[in-house]
């Protein structure tokens, strides 16, 4: 029997934590607020060089951390030494951040893209790291292939494509121009069948594909109540960070 989607629809998303001056995205304490507070928790998971899964937004470490590398060339352990947004707050593992959440609140995983690393590895670390976990979670992800992978590993999950009605092309080769535009107009729907839709909050309007999507829609990244009223004019939730949203 498939998880329903209301454990993330009766509250909004709290991106990447509940994350301030203090409390870095991504963060324990970000996470830790974000479940006191009852916010359902958006977050990003990488695999490390070596295989570990690693919570973090960004490909590069230079924005969060200052250092020059990007995740995939670090080690579990090279990652967790490094401090993050100037505080004395470490990158966390993801087993270490399921053990802070401990089921409290429902978690929204985003899978990043990862070059080379195919759906079934990443599906399956995941899946293996969430066995006995007794808290409530869904996934999400712009790899189209990532979320195909997890729904046919866990058919009760809710599962969802990530997009917008613009995305990165610079510097990219052909294949990534070709994917970014399928992806924009949901075209790979069909072949993946999400249960939800997690779209860039002031681009539904610029898509009908994304405004027809029949099944729940979530939207990103709301920063203030002016963007809130625009993303709920299209979506079922917002996904929000940098206020706190006033609730009915």
């Amino acid at each position: 029997m498939k998880t329903d989607m209301t454990p993330f629809l009766s509250r909004p998303v709290a991106h990447r934590g509940l994350h301030d001056g203090t409390m870095p995205e991504n963060s324990l304490p970000a996470f830790r607020a974000a479940a006191e507070a009852g916010y359902p928790i958006e977050t990003d998971v990488h695999f490390s060089k070596d295989g570990a899964l690693i919570v973090f937004h960004d490909d590069s470490l230079l924005r969060m951390t200052g250092d020059g590398r990007n995740v995939a060339d670090c080690t579990a352990e090279e990652l967790k030494s490094l401090c993050l947004g100037g505080t004395e707050e470490r990158i966390p593992t993801f087993e270490e951040f399921l053990r802070e959440v401990g089921g409290k609140v429902p978690l929204l995983i985003e899978i990043k893209n990862m070059a080379g690393v195919k759906g079934k590895r990443i599906a399956a670390a995941l899946s293996a790291a969430l066995e006995g976990y007794g808290g409530k979670y869904a996934v999400q992800s712009f790899n189209p292939l990532y979320v195909r992978a997890y729904k046919k590993l866990h058919p009760e999950i809710c599962c969802g494509v990530l997009s917008a009605a613009k995305l990165s092309e610079k510097g990219d080769p052909l294949k990534r121009r070709i994917e970014a535009h399928l992806l924009e107009r949901l075209r790979l729907n069909f072949f993946v069948k999400p249960d939800f839709l997690s779209f860039c909050f002031s681009d539904y309007e610029k898509s009908k594909r994304a405004r027809k999507f029949k099944k729940h829609k979530l939207a990103w990244t709301v920063r203030s109540p002016e963007d809130e009223k625009i993303a709920r004019t299209y979506a079922d939730n917002i996904i929000f960070e940098g206020y706190i949203p006033k609730e009915s």
